[in-house]
């Protein structure tokens, strides 16, 4: 048996994504800034692909800027706006991404005032704080993700938008794990730039996109040759971003009934984790993804838990897959409140479209399996 439920670190492959990869992975030579006819036919896949990443999140295509990942993109949001503007406050959320959080930390040692904008306990950030903070006319840009990687809540980017605008500032949302499992739209949300990553919608690994108003002043983290209107030199990985393009256009069309898949089985899922003993779901109350279920067991560690699944065949985390095997409680648990012995008995489930009411019932099962038979010593955490 073996059963994928970590769709969140990264989705499997879609054959039919593949399928349109071959072709320039093998046989296919031109260059997009080619003028001949290959590199002609290579700038054709480019700019196509690029009009599908557009069109799923209601962007122009000049807006996407194709980078060689989500971290990529996210450091060239922070950095590619702070490089430009005087030294002043930069605002991140508790619990962002590390992509987020690592430039974050990097632009602090160049002379930002870095703040975190804290959240409550279901991991909805505080926008009477955000309020607060913004009242100080020096906050440069705001970085706030749509969806949370290990909860799943979801967070009220246009209205934070509307507050950091009237601030004077710049918003950037992460919206890596949100693309592709519920509708976003760049233009909606009110968001000056957004990350998008491919592998997380069934694409490819090693490419992602800043989507980016073009009134936005970036400068570019990598020079070159001038690709990606000079904001990310280097030739394109061009397989990937075809990859990318086809992933896009599949996760466009195929949107509402993967939702509608993913959320049938995370509420049967759910409702079978809520009947195990000393259970805790996190962010139960909150609007989520339709694909995401994060809870934790009382004197259960939550890393030796998903080596018990593992040996049953059955793969998925205690949380970001940045940090699993760390040894570190959730950082997002810990900024919802939870004790670091709570936060390290977390375990997330994340499904995708190819799972099915079999393996929801398998992981019931095995879990079950798993409390029953467990030692009365076992790596406990704290409750």
């Amino acid at each position: 048996m073996s059963i994928y439920l970590d769709h969140n670190a990264t989705a499997p492959l879609d054959p039919r994504v593949l399928d349109v990869m071959q072709p320039w992975l093998a046989g296919a030579h031109g260059n997009p800034a080619s003028v001949h006819k290959p590199g002609r036919a290579a700038h054709e896949a480019l700019e196509q692909a690029r009009a599908q990443v557009a069109a799923l999140v209601g962007a122009k295509p000049a807006e996407v800027i194709f980078t060689g990942g989500g971290t990529e993109a996210d450091n060239l949001a922070l950095k590619g706006v702070c490089a430009g503007a005087p030294k002043g406050r930069l605002l991140v959320g508790a619990i962002e991404h590390s992509a987020v959080l690592g430039p974050a930390d990097a632009l602090a040692k160049l002379g930002w005032e870095v703040q975190r904008l804290p959240v409550d306990g279901e991991g909805l950030y505080d926008l009477a704080a955000l309020d607060k903070i913004l009242a100080k006319s020096d906050v440069r840009l705001v970085s706030l993700m749509l969806a949370n990687n290990e909860t799943g809540v979801l967070q009220d980017v246009t209205a934070i938008a509307e507050r950091v605008h009237a601030a004077g500032a710049l918003l950037h949302s992460d919206a890596v794990q949100a693309t592709g499992k519920i509708p976003v739209d760049f233009r909606a949300s009110g968001a000056d730039l957004m990350t998008l990553s491919a592998h997380k919608l069934n694409g490819p690994r090693g490419v992602g996109a800043l989507i980016m108003d073009r009134r936005v002043d970036l400068t570019p983290l990598v020079h070159g040759g001038g690709q990606e209107q000079g904001l990310r030199g280097g030739t394109e990985n061009l397989a990937g971003i075809v990859g990318f393009g086809k992933a896009a256009a599949l996760a466009k069309a195929e949107l509402t009934q993967r939702a509608a898949h993913a959320m049938g089985l995370r509420d049967a899922l759910e409702t079978g984790v809520r009947k195990l003993p000393g259970m805790r779901i996190f962010s139960g109350a909150a609007e989520r993804l339709p694909n995401t279920l994060q809870f934790g067991i009382e004197g259960i560690d939550g890393e030796w838990l998903v080596m018990e699944l593992d040996k049953r065949g059955i793969a998925v985390s205690s949380g970001s897959a940045c940090h699993s095997g760390s040894g570190e409680p959730s950082h997002v648990l810990t900024a919802m409140g939870y004790e670091a012995a709570i936060a390290k008995g977390a375990l997330r489930i994340s499904l995708g479209f190819g799972n099915t009411v079999q393996d929801v019932e398998a992981v019931l099962k095995a879990l079950q399996e798993i409390l029953t038979a467990r030692p009365t010593k076992v790596a406990a955490v704290g409750w």
